[in-house]
Protein backbone atom coordinates (compact mmCIF):
# COMPACT_ATOMS: atom_id res chain seq x y z
CA UNK A 1 0.00 0.00 0.00
CA UNK A 2 2.84 2.58 0.96
CA UNK A 3 4.17 1.67 -2.72
CA UNK A 4 1.15 2.45 -4.27
CA UNK A 5 0.95 5.41 -2.25
CA UNK A 6 3.84 6.94 -3.04
CA UNK A 7 3.40 6.03 -7.12
CA UNK A 8 0.00 7.80 -7.39
CA UNK A 9 2.31 10.32 -4.88
CA UNK A 10 4.87 11.27 -7.83
CA UNK A 11 2.33 10.69 -10.51
CA UNK A 12 0.72 13.52 -8.86
CA UNK A 13 3.41 15.59 -8.51
CA UNK A 14 4.67 15.24 -12.10
CA UNK A 15 1.03 16.12 -13.07
CA UNK A 16 1.18 19.50 -11.13
CA UNK A 17 4.72 20.20 -11.85
CA UNK A 18 5.40 24.19 -13.04
CA UNK A 19 5.31 23.78 -17.04
CA UNK A 20 8.75 24.03 -18.53
CA UNK A 21 9.93 27.67 -19.25
CA UNK A 22 7.94 28.74 -22.17
CA UNK A 23 9.98 29.74 -25.59
CA UNK A 24 10.25 33.72 -25.92
CA UNK A 25 8.22 35.30 -28.43
CA UNK A 26 9.35 37.61 -31.21
CA UNK A 27 8.23 39.10 -34.35
CA UNK A 28 10.87 39.77 -36.78
CA UNK A 29 10.52 42.12 -39.22
CA UNK A 30 12.30 41.24 -43.56
CA UNK A 31 12.25 41.18 -46.95
CA UNK A 32 12.90 38.23 -49.32
CA UNK A 33 16.29 39.84 -49.64
CA UNK A 34 18.75 36.54 -50.47
CA UNK A 35 21.06 38.23 -47.51
CA UNK A 36 18.14 37.38 -44.70
CA UNK A 37 17.97 33.79 -45.72
CA UNK A 38 19.64 32.20 -43.07
CA UNK A 39 16.49 33.42 -40.56
CA UNK A 40 14.21 31.87 -43.09
CA UNK A 41 16.12 28.35 -42.38
CA UNK A 42 16.52 28.92 -38.65
CA UNK A 43 12.40 29.09 -38.50
CA UNK A 44 11.78 26.14 -40.71
CA UNK A 45 14.97 23.79 -39.68
CA UNK A 46 13.54 24.47 -35.97
CA UNK A 47 16.64 25.84 -34.98
CA UNK A 48 14.70 29.18 -33.28
CA UNK A 49 12.83 26.53 -31.63
CA UNK A 50 15.77 24.75 -29.84
CA UNK A 51 17.09 27.74 -28.77
CA UNK A 52 14.08 28.61 -26.90
CA UNK A 53 12.57 31.32 -29.18
CA UNK A 54 9.05 31.51 -30.47
CA UNK A 55 10.09 33.23 -34.09
CA UNK A 56 7.68 35.19 -36.53
CA UNK A 57 9.17 36.03 -39.72
CA UNK A 58 6.95 38.65 -40.82
CA UNK A 59 7.44 40.36 -44.00
CA UNK A 60 7.05 43.62 -43.80
CA UNK A 61 8.20 46.65 -47.09
CA UNK A 62 11.91 48.32 -45.67
CA UNK A 63 9.55 51.31 -45.57
CA UNK A 64 7.22 50.71 -43.11
CA UNK A 65 9.55 48.29 -41.16
CA UNK A 66 9.63 51.51 -38.69
CA UNK A 67 6.27 51.79 -38.29
CA UNK A 68 5.70 48.19 -37.13
CA UNK A 69 8.47 48.34 -34.51
CA UNK A 70 7.25 51.88 -33.49
CA UNK A 71 3.51 50.27 -32.89
CA UNK A 72 4.81 46.83 -30.94
CA UNK A 73 3.84 44.53 -33.85
CA UNK A 74 7.88 43.65 -34.21
CA UNK A 75 10.38 43.89 -31.79
CA UNK A 76 13.31 42.90 -33.88
CA UNK A 77 14.10 43.76 -37.87
CA UNK A 78 16.52 42.90 -40.44
CA UNK A 79 17.60 45.72 -42.56
CA UNK A 80 20.67 47.85 -43.89
CA UNK A 81 23.16 49.27 -40.94
CA UNK A 82 22.85 53.48 -42.94
CA UNK A 83 18.27 52.04 -42.14
CA UNK A 84 18.83 51.82 -38.80
CA UNK A 85 20.37 55.50 -38.75
CA UNK A 86 17.48 56.60 -40.57
CA UNK A 87 15.23 55.02 -38.02
CA UNK A 88 17.34 56.01 -34.87
CA UNK A 89 16.80 59.83 -36.30
CA UNK A 90 13.18 59.59 -36.49
CA UNK A 91 12.62 58.08 -33.13
CA UNK A 92 12.72 54.66 -33.43
CA UNK A 93 14.89 53.27 -30.95
CA UNK A 94 16.91 50.16 -32.05
CA UNK A 95 20.23 48.77 -31.85
CA UNK A 96 22.16 46.02 -34.10
CA UNK A 97 22.77 43.10 -32.56
CA UNK A 98 24.69 40.70 -35.55
CA UNK A 99 25.58 41.65 -38.32
CA UNK A 100 23.87 38.93 -41.30
CA UNK A 101 26.01 39.74 -44.83
CA UNK A 102 27.47 41.79 -47.17
CA UNK A 103 26.89 42.37 -50.58
CA UNK A 104 29.22 41.65 -53.64
CA UNK A 105 27.40 42.14 -56.29
CA UNK A 106 23.60 41.20 -54.73
CA UNK A 107 22.64 44.86 -55.30
CA UNK A 108 22.68 46.75 -58.01
CA UNK A 109 20.91 49.10 -60.72
CA UNK A 110 19.80 48.00 -64.16
CA UNK A 111 19.29 50.40 -66.90
CA UNK A 112 18.32 49.96 -71.01
CA UNK A 113 21.07 49.58 -73.68
CA UNK A 114 22.01 53.72 -74.09
CA UNK A 115 22.63 53.87 -70.83
CA UNK A 116 26.36 52.97 -70.84
CA UNK A 117 27.43 54.97 -67.75
CA UNK A 118 26.22 56.39 -64.57
CA UNK A 119 26.72 59.78 -65.95
CA UNK A 120 23.97 58.81 -68.28
CA UNK A 121 21.32 58.49 -66.15
CA UNK A 122 20.59 62.47 -65.57
CA UNK A 123 17.54 62.82 -66.69
CA UNK A 124 16.13 59.35 -66.71
CA UNK A 125 13.14 57.66 -64.99
CA UNK A 126 14.48 55.03 -62.26
CA UNK A 127 12.53 52.94 -60.25
CA UNK A 128 13.61 52.63 -56.42
CA UNK A 129 12.46 52.41 -53.01
CA UNK A 130 11.25 55.15 -51.23
CA UNK A 131 13.70 57.65 -48.99
CA UNK A 132 15.23 56.20 -46.27
CA UNK A 133 15.41 52.24 -47.73
CA UNK A 134 18.73 50.44 -48.77
CA UNK A 135 17.86 50.86 -52.77
CA UNK A 136 16.84 54.59 -52.64
CA UNK A 137 20.24 54.79 -50.68
CA UNK A 138 22.39 52.95 -53.11
CA UNK A 139 20.85 55.18 -55.65
CA UNK A 140 21.85 58.32 -53.81
CA UNK A 141 25.46 56.57 -52.74
CA UNK A 142 25.80 55.69 -56.75
CA UNK A 143 24.98 59.29 -58.09
CA UNK A 144 27.14 61.16 -55.42
CA UNK A 145 30.17 59.30 -56.80
CA UNK A 146 29.62 60.39 -60.01
CA UNK A 147 28.70 64.43 -59.69
CA UNK A 148 24.97 63.49 -59.34
CA UNK A 149 22.61 63.86 -57.00
CA UNK A 150 18.63 62.14 -56.77
CA UNK A 151 17.26 65.39 -58.04
CA UNK A 152 19.51 64.47 -61.37
CA UNK A 153 16.62 61.54 -61.61
CA UNK A 154 13.31 61.12 -61.59
CA UNK A 155 12.69 58.95 -59.16
CA UNK A 156 9.78 55.88 -59.49
CA UNK A 157 8.74 54.75 -55.62
CA UNK A 158 8.63 50.50 -56.12
CA UNK A 159 9.94 47.86 -54.11
CA UNK A 160 12.67 45.57 -55.31
CA UNK A 161 10.60 42.60 -56.62
CA UNK A 162 8.61 45.42 -58.21
CA UNK A 163 11.07 47.42 -59.46
CA UNK A 164 12.48 44.66 -61.31
CA UNK A 165 9.15 43.73 -62.65
CA UNK A 166 8.34 46.93 -64.01
CA UNK A 167 11.64 47.42 -65.79
CA UNK A 168 11.49 43.61 -67.50
CA UNK A 169 8.42 44.92 -68.30
CA UNK A 170 9.64 47.81 -70.37
CA UNK A 171 8.64 50.19 -67.98
CA UNK A 172 11.42 52.67 -66.49
CA UNK A 173 14.99 53.67 -68.09
CA UNK A 174 16.34 52.14 -65.08
CA UNK A 175 15.88 50.28 -61.70
CA UNK A 176 17.65 49.31 -58.14
CA UNK A 177 16.88 45.77 -56.94
CA UNK A 178 18.39 43.01 -55.13
CA UNK A 179 18.82 39.53 -55.29
CA UNK A 180 16.72 37.03 -55.96
CA UNK A 181 15.08 39.82 -58.42
CA UNK A 182 18.40 41.31 -59.42
CA UNK A 183 19.31 37.66 -61.39
CA UNK A 184 15.76 38.36 -63.57
CA UNK A 185 17.12 40.73 -65.39
CA UNK A 186 20.77 38.95 -65.46
CA UNK A 187 18.86 36.15 -67.57
CA UNK A 188 17.61 38.50 -69.59
CA UNK A 189 19.80 40.82 -71.38
CA UNK A 190 17.72 41.98 -74.03
CA UNK A 191 15.89 43.82 -71.48
CA UNK A 192 18.75 45.92 -70.45
CA UNK A 193 22.33 45.18 -68.08
CA UNK A 194 23.38 45.61 -65.40
CA UNK A 195 25.27 49.02 -64.82
CA UNK A 196 26.20 49.23 -61.54
CA UNK A 197 26.25 46.68 -58.02
CA UNK A 198 28.02 46.57 -54.99
CA UNK A 199 31.00 45.14 -56.48
CA UNK A 200 31.42 48.58 -57.62
CA UNK A 201 30.18 50.49 -55.23
CA UNK A 202 30.71 48.22 -51.52
CA UNK A 203 27.99 49.50 -48.90
CA UNK A 204 25.51 47.54 -48.79
CA UNK A 205 26.18 45.81 -45.04
CA UNK A 206 22.92 43.92 -43.64
CA UNK A 207 22.26 43.90 -39.79
CA UNK A 208 19.91 42.26 -37.49
CA UNK A 209 18.70 44.97 -34.34
CA UNK A 210 15.83 44.61 -31.80
CA UNK A 211 14.39 47.58 -29.57
CA UNK A 212 16.46 48.53 -26.68
CA UNK A 213 13.15 47.56 -24.63
CA UNK A 214 13.42 43.77 -25.60
CA UNK A 215 16.90 43.59 -25.53
CA UNK A 216 16.51 44.67 -21.84
CA UNK A 217 13.90 42.36 -21.22
CA UNK A 218 15.30 39.73 -22.61
CA UNK A 219 18.91 39.15 -23.10
CA UNK A 220 19.05 35.70 -23.02
CA UNK A 221 16.81 35.67 -26.08
CA UNK A 222 18.85 38.16 -27.89
CA UNK A 223 22.30 35.89 -27.67
CA UNK A 224 19.64 32.88 -28.83
CA UNK A 225 18.76 34.99 -32.25
CA UNK A 226 22.68 35.67 -33.01
CA UNK A 227 23.30 31.91 -31.81
CA UNK A 228 20.21 30.42 -34.06
CA UNK A 229 21.78 32.49 -36.83
CA UNK A 230 25.11 31.03 -36.34
CA UNK A 231 23.74 27.67 -36.33
CA UNK A 232 21.85 28.16 -39.43
CA UNK A 233 25.05 29.58 -41.73
CA UNK A 234 26.79 25.98 -39.76
CA UNK A 235 24.10 24.14 -41.66
CA UNK A 236 23.91 25.52 -44.68
CA UNK A 237 27.71 24.55 -44.95
CA UNK A 238 26.94 20.88 -43.63
CA UNK A 239 24.03 20.25 -45.70
CA UNK A 240 24.04 22.84 -48.59
CA UNK A 241 21.74 21.16 -50.87
CA UNK A 242 18.92 21.13 -48.49
CA UNK A 243 19.79 24.07 -46.76
CA UNK A 244 19.60 25.94 -50.16
CA UNK A 245 16.17 24.34 -51.19
CA UNK A 246 14.40 25.53 -47.74
CA UNK A 247 16.00 28.81 -48.01
CA UNK A 248 14.57 29.00 -51.92
CA UNK A 249 11.67 28.09 -51.46
CA UNK A 250 10.04 30.91 -49.50
CA UNK A 251 11.01 33.07 -52.16
CA UNK A 252 9.97 30.65 -55.01
CA UNK A 253 13.52 29.45 -56.15
CA UNK A 254 14.73 26.06 -56.41
CA UNK A 255 18.08 25.48 -54.31
CA UNK A 256 20.16 25.38 -57.31
CA UNK A 257 18.61 28.91 -58.13
CA UNK A 258 19.26 30.31 -54.73
CA UNK A 259 22.75 29.52 -54.30
CA UNK A 260 23.37 31.22 -57.33
CA UNK A 261 21.45 34.16 -55.95
CA UNK A 262 23.55 33.55 -52.72
CA UNK A 263 26.95 33.40 -54.69
CA UNK A 264 26.84 37.73 -54.92
CA UNK A 265 26.91 38.07 -51.00
CA UNK A 266 28.61 36.82 -48.16
CA UNK A 267 26.41 35.90 -44.90
CA UNK A 268 29.07 37.22 -41.85
CA UNK A 269 30.87 34.30 -39.63
CA UNK A 270 31.10 34.74 -35.61
CA UNK A 271 34.56 35.77 -36.71
CA UNK A 272 33.34 38.41 -39.04
CA UNK A 273 31.10 39.83 -36.73
CA UNK A 274 33.89 39.67 -33.80
CA UNK A 275 35.68 42.53 -36.09
CA UNK A 276 32.55 43.92 -37.79
CA UNK A 277 31.51 46.45 -34.77
CA UNK A 278 35.36 47.59 -33.96
CA UNK A 279 36.06 48.83 -37.64
CA UNK A 280 34.03 48.83 -40.62
CA UNK A 281 31.12 49.85 -38.47
CA UNK A 282 32.00 52.91 -37.20
CA UNK A 283 33.76 53.74 -41.05
CA UNK A 284 31.09 52.69 -42.88
CA UNK A 285 28.28 54.67 -39.86
CA UNK A 286 30.29 57.62 -40.18
CA UNK A 287 30.10 58.14 -43.89
CA UNK A 288 26.79 57.10 -44.04
CA UNK A 289 25.50 59.50 -41.56
CA UNK A 290 27.33 62.50 -43.92
CA UNK A 291 25.44 60.93 -46.89
CA UNK A 292 21.97 60.99 -44.78
CA UNK A 293 22.41 64.33 -43.76
CA UNK A 294 22.70 65.77 -47.54
CA UNK A 295 19.77 64.08 -48.49
CA UNK A 296 17.87 65.55 -46.01
CA UNK A 297 16.75 62.09 -44.42
CA UNK A 298 18.12 63.01 -40.57
CA UNK A 299 18.88 66.69 -39.27
CA UNK A 300 22.08 65.54 -36.78
CA UNK A 301 24.33 62.92 -37.37
CA UNK A 302 24.50 59.73 -34.92
CA UNK A 303 26.36 58.94 -32.12
CA UNK A 304 27.86 55.71 -33.76
CA UNK A 305 28.15 54.20 -30.26
CA UNK A 306 24.60 54.00 -29.51
CA UNK A 307 23.15 52.06 -32.61
CA UNK A 308 24.71 48.75 -31.62
CA UNK A 309 24.83 46.53 -28.80
CA UNK A 310 28.36 44.06 -29.04
CA UNK A 311 26.73 41.75 -25.95
CA UNK A 312 25.66 38.64 -28.00
CA UNK A 313 28.27 38.47 -31.10
CA UNK A 314 30.93 36.72 -29.37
Amino acid sequence: MKTRMLTIFSALSIAFAAPASAATPVAIGISGWTGFAPLTLAKVAGIFEKHGLDVTLKKVPQATRPLAIASGDLQCAATTVETWIVWNANGVATKQIVQLDKSYGADGIVARGPIKTVADLKGKTVAASAPGTSPYFMLAWVLGKNGLTTKDVTVVNLEPDAAAQAFLAGQNDAAVSYEPFLSAVRDKPDQGHILATTLDYPMVLDTLGCTPTFLDAHPDAAKALVESYYEALDLIKAEPDKSNGLMGADVKQSAAEFADSAKYLRWASRDDNKTFFNDEFQSFSKTAGDLLLQMGLIKAAPDVATLADTRFVN
